[in-house]
């Protein structure tokens, strides 16, 4: 089972912010969700030159926040969207439907107030 790591710096909108975005007007939703997943693929760029996965795979999240004051499922909701649509874009994946990311959805989340991040694992499923 081949794998890659990615760290994203900082934190990415969750989706309260999303959603609140939303309710201003639909193009200041997409250019948020725009800016958070440029950044994402920036990182990509750097950190997985090359990485292409065929074969379904299994992705797991370890969310590094500042602070407590946003709840887990608002930073996943939010996080791994932009995060998917960008390894989408870039190609490491075909795809994020059922087929292409096996098994669910994998979270974990902590504080470092010095380093907020976030660490993606992407393993391939061997079947």
């Amino acid at each position: 089972m081949s794998s890659a790591s990615l760290t994203i710096d900082g934190t990415l909108p969750g989706l309260n912010e999303i959603i609140d975005a939303s309710g201003i007007n639909y193009r200041v939703r997409n250019a948020l969700k725009q800016q958070a997943q440029n950044a994402v693929m920036w990182h990509i760029k750097q950190q997985l030159r090359g990485v292409r996965y065929d074969k379904p795979v299994r992705i797991h999240y370890m969310f590094y926040e500042p602070n407590r004051k946003r709840d887990k499922s608002n930073i996943a909701a939010g996080g791994i969207k932009v995060i998917e649509d960008a390894l989408v874009k870039m190609k490491v994946i075909k795809n994020d439907g059922w087929k292409q990311i096996d098994g669910g959805v994998y979270s974990d989340f902590d504080v470092d107030k010095q380093r907020p991040r976030i660490e993606v694992t992407i393993e391939e499923v061997v079947t």
